[in-house]
């Protein structure tokens, strides 16, 4: 039996985040309450459901009403199915998680979101923040906008596979390539497919340099702007509970999981592929 439409959206801050009642994830939803859940998402850009103990399938027929669901490019341990990221960690410091990032920019189409929901929680700690790259960009100078609109910068898969056979030698490549790892270049400001908004585009996991710069020059820039996205005045910050989900919009968001926690903790992602390839602003 479908839901029916009730959903009651509750902004955590005036920038982002919104926690999200009167759905339950254990049902199919009809049209209307996914349209009124992707509108919620397109205005808030992350969505927190609580209490809801779903399923491995649930969780897959959530994310197919929002697109295809996306391979990821590690294959995870003890993964239910393929599409399932699964992250299990009490040693959580420098494995990638916290840093601010977007997920799997490497790729000529990143995610369009990615659904993240807790199976296991330490007894304290284990947050899990979020940062909006619309009010990233917005709060640059106008000579610094005008500066980044129309750079691009390579992504690539070498910084988190290096990462991952140091910290994680279980993890294996779902997708390297002959030849070196995959990478991609993007726009430095995006422009966001549904929303027309400018939104910046760097993040400290994929992000490597920025094109036509020298090495020096694209160093400095970068540093810059992966800085500038750590503000809390972009941020909101969410406490885990039992059967918490997390819904968020990977092409306007970044996302930074607290390493605080020495009990461990899993969790299960799976992503949804993205829209189109996006050029760069002003172009």
């Amino acid at each position: 039996m479908a839901v029916s439409t009730g959903l009651l959206v509750e902004p955590l801050t005036p920038t982002i985040g919104a926690e999200v009642r009167g759905v339950d994830l254990r049902e199919p939803l009809d049209d209307a309450t996914v349209a009124a859940i992707r509108r919620a998402l397109l205005d808030h850009l992350v969505l927190f459901f609580r209490d809801q103990p779903i399923t491995v399938d649930d969780h897959m027929r959530f994310a197919t009403y929002f697109g295809k669901v996306d391979m990821p490019p590690f294959l995870s341990a003890g993964a239910p199915r393929p599409e399932v990221t699964v992250l299990d960690q009490t040693e959580p410091k420098g494995q990638g998680a916290d840093s601010w990032h977007a997920d799997y920019t490497h790729r000529p189409e990143p995610p369009m979101g990615s659904i993240l929901r807790a199976v296991q929680l330490p007894s304290t700690g284990g947050d899990t923040c979020f940062s909006s790259m619309y009010a990233a960009y917005d709060d640059l100078s106008p000579a610094m906008q005008q500066f980044v609109d129309g750079l691009e910068a390579n992504n690539t898969l070498e910084l988190m596979a290096e990462r991952a056979k140091v910290r994680t030698p279980e993890a294996k490549l779902g997708d390297a390539s002959e030849g070196g790892y995959p990478s991609f270049v993007h726009p430095v400001v995006r422009v966001h497919p549904e929303t027309g908004r400018k939104l910046l585009n760097v993040n400290a996991n994929w992000t490597n340099r920025i094109v036509g710069l020298t090495e020096a020059e694209s160093n400095a820039i970068l540093q810059l702007l992966l800085q500038h996205v750590r503000s809390p005045d972009y941020q909101c910050r969410f406490r885990w509970t039992p059967d918490a989900i997390a819904f968020w919009d990977n092409r306007a968001v970044q996302h930074f999981a607290v390493a605080d926690y020495g009990e461990r903790r899993v969790m299960q992602r799976i992503t949804i592929k993205g829209d189109r390839p996006y050029g760069v602003a002003g172009r």
